[in-house]
C-alpha cells in the first residue's frame, strides 16, 4: 500500500503526459537483503543527443514512501547494447545521480529526475552498441541485468560464464593493478596458494609498470585482463583498488572509493557468486562494509584484511623477541586499523587466587605494551600486505580452519549495535568466516571497540551508497 497514494498518482500522471511512450505496471521487486515488495514501476526510452540522437531505455521503480523517497533507477539495455560504466552508471545498469542523492519533496519530482538523467547521459552516454562477438560474450551479464531490473535476483545461482564446472580448481582474482595488487599476485604465486591468478587491470591505456613486467617475465598461472568476465568462477576475489581522484577531505576520499566500488563489486560478484570477497582497499573497515552492501553476499563471505598482518607480527614479537610463547598463542590485535587498534586475548590461564590473577594480568599487559610499541614502528608496505592477503587466501582455499584477526561484521559483539566491520579473531574456511572466536572480557578493550564502532558508523552514515 502506497502511503501517499494521491501524490504518487499525480506524479505518474505528469510523467505519462510528458513521456507518452512509458508503460506502467505493478511487479515484485527483490531488494539486496532478499526482501520483496510489490512496487509500481514504469519503463520506456528517454531522448538523448550525443552527436546523433539516441533513445536510452530506462526503468524506474517507485517506492511505497514516494514522493518522500527517491525511485530506484536502472538502464534497461537490449541484447545488442553494452553498459558504459561511469560516474552515473554501475556494471549492473543501476543509475546514480546527484538528483537522487539530494532527493527532497516537494522540490524533487520524477519529471525533474528524468530531465537530469537526460542531461547527464548527454555528457556521458551510458550505453554503446556491441559487436556480435561482444554481444555473445556479455549475454550472461545482460541476462543478469535484466533480472535485476525486473527485481528477480537469484543470488544463490552459480555463474556458468566460464563454460565449465571448475570443480576443485582454485582460482583467485585480484582487482587492481597498482603496487598492492601486483604484490598480492606475486605473494599468492610465491606461496602456491591457487591454481590460477587473474589480475584485473582497470586502469586506462596500455599496460604499464609492474603489469607490463608481469607479462614480460611470464609469471606462471597468472593472467592479466581488463574484462570482468575473466574473473568468472573465482573462489576468492581480492579488492585492492583505491581512487586517485582530487578529493580534499577524508570523507571525499572515502566517497570517491565508494563510487569506484559501485562499478566493480556488482560485476565481480555476478561472475563469481560463490566467492569470498577479501577487501584490502582503504579504509578497510568501511570498504568492507561497502563491499558487503554492494555484493549482497552473506556477511561470512565478505572479509577485510583488517589486523591480520599486525596480529601475526604481534605474535611473532611475543614469541621471538620477548620470549612469551605461552601468551603469543592467545594474543591478537583487534579493532580498527591504524592508531586505534588494541591488543586482546582469547583465553587466560587459570590461577589459584585473585592476587595471582592480578599479577599475571599486569605481567601480561607489560609484555603486550612493549610488543605494541615495537609494532608502531612497522609500516604496512605493499609487499607485506600482499603476504598477509596470501596467508588469508591460503586459509580460505585450503579450508584450514585457522584463526585470523580479520574485519568482520561486529554487530552483536561487545555491545555494538550498528552495522560496522572491525577486526576480530575468526576461524576461516572455504565459506569465509566460520565462527568468531570469543574474546576475554576486558572493559577497556570493549570501550575502545565501541568507540571505533561509533566513529566508523558516523562516517558510513555520511556516505552515499
Amino acid at each position: 500500500q502506497y502511503k501517499f497514494r494521491d501524490l504518487t498518482i499525480e506524479e505518474l500522471k505528469n510523467v505519462s503526459e510528458t513521456y507518452p511512450n512509458f508503460t506502467f505496471s505493478m511487479n515484485t521487486y527483490t531488494f539486496k537483503d532478499g526482501s520483496q515488495k510489490d512496487l509500481l514501476n514504469f519503463s520506456g526510452t528517454v531522448p538523448v543527443k550525443y552527436g546523433n540522437s539516441y533513445n536510452i531505455p530506462i526503468r524506474l521503480w517507485i517506492l511505497d514512501s514516494h514522493p518522500f523517497a527517491p525511485p530506484i533507477c536502472f538502464l534497461k539495455p537490449t541484447a545488442n547494447m553494452g553498459i558504459a560504466v561511469g560516474k552515473h552508471v554501475d556494471a549492473r545498469g543501476r543509475i546514480y545521480l546527484p538528483y537522487l542523492q539530494n532527493w527532497s519533496h516537494p522540490k524533487s519530482t520524477l519529471i525533474g529526475l528524468i530531465k537530469e538523467m537526460i542531461a547527464k547521459f548527454e555528457e556521458e552516454l551510458p550505453l554503446y552498441s556491441l559487436s556480435s562477438s561482444d554481444a555473445a560474450r556479455q549475454s550472461e551479464l545482460l541476462s543478469y541485468i535484466a533480472k535485476i531490473t525486473e527485481g528477480e535476483t537469484d543470488l544463490k545461482s552459480r555463474s556458468k560464464t566460464g563454460g565449465r564446472d571448475e570443480g576443485c580448481f582454485n582460482k583467485i582474482t585480484v582487482v587492481g593493478a597498482g603496487d598492492l595488487g601486483i604484490a598480492c599476485v606475486l605473494a599468492v604465486a610465491a606461496k602456491d596458494v591457487a591454481d590460477k591468478v587473474v589480475l584485473l587491470d582497470l586502469s586506462e591505456g596500455a599496460a604499464k609498470g609492474g603489469t607490463m613486467d608481469l607479462e614480460i617475465f611470464a609469471v606462471p598461472n597468472v593472467e592479466i585482463s581488463k574484462d570482468f568476465s575473466a574473473s568468472a568462477d573465482s573462489k576468492v576475489v581480492v579488492l585492492t583498488v583505491n581512487s586517485l581522484g582530487n578529493a580534499q577531505t577524508y570523507l571525499e576520499v572515502i566517497q570517491s572509493n565508494v563510487d569506484l566500488f559501485r562499478g566493480i563489486v556488482p560485476a565481480v560478484s555476478h561472475y563469481s557468486q560463490n566467492a569470498v570477497l577479501l577487501v584490502a582497499s582503504h579504509p578497510v573497515e568501511i570498504m568492507t562494509f561497502v563491499s558487503w552492501k554492494l555484493s549482497s553476499f552473506p556477511k561470512s563471505r565478505v572479509i577485510g584484511v583488517g589486523a591480520n598482518l599486525d596480529s601475526e607480527r604481534f605474535q611473532y614479537m611475543l614469541t621471538n623477541l620477548l620470549k612469551a610463547e605461552v601468551l603469543a598463542k592467545d594474543a591478537w590485535v583487534i579493532g580498527e586499523q591504524g592508531e586505534d587498534k588494541v591488543p586482546s586475548w582469547t583465553s587466560c590461564n587459570a590461577v589459584a587466587n585473585q592476587t595471582e590473577a592480578m599479577a599475571a594480568r599486569n605481567s601480561r599487559d607489560k609484555v603486550a605494551n612493549r610488543a605494541m610499541e615495537i609494532l608502531k614502528g612497522k609500516g604496512q608496505r605493499s609487499w607485506s600486505v600482499g603476504l598477509s592477503v596470501a596467508d588469508l587466501a591460503d586459509s580460505i582455499l585450503k579450508d584450514k580452519r585457522k584463526v585470523h584477526s580479520v574485519s568482520t561484521l561486529a554487530k552483536g559483539c561487545c555491545n555494538i549495535n550498528s552495522e560496522v566491520f572491525l577486526s576480530l579473531p575468526c576461524i576461516l574456511g572455504t565459506s569465509g568466516v566460520i565462527e568468531m572466536v570469543r574474546l576475554e572480557e576486558d572493559p577497556l578493550v570493549q570501550e575502545k571497540l565501541q568507540s571505533s564502532a561509533g566513529s566508523i558508523h558516523d562516517l558510513q552514515q555520511q556516505l552515499k551508497l
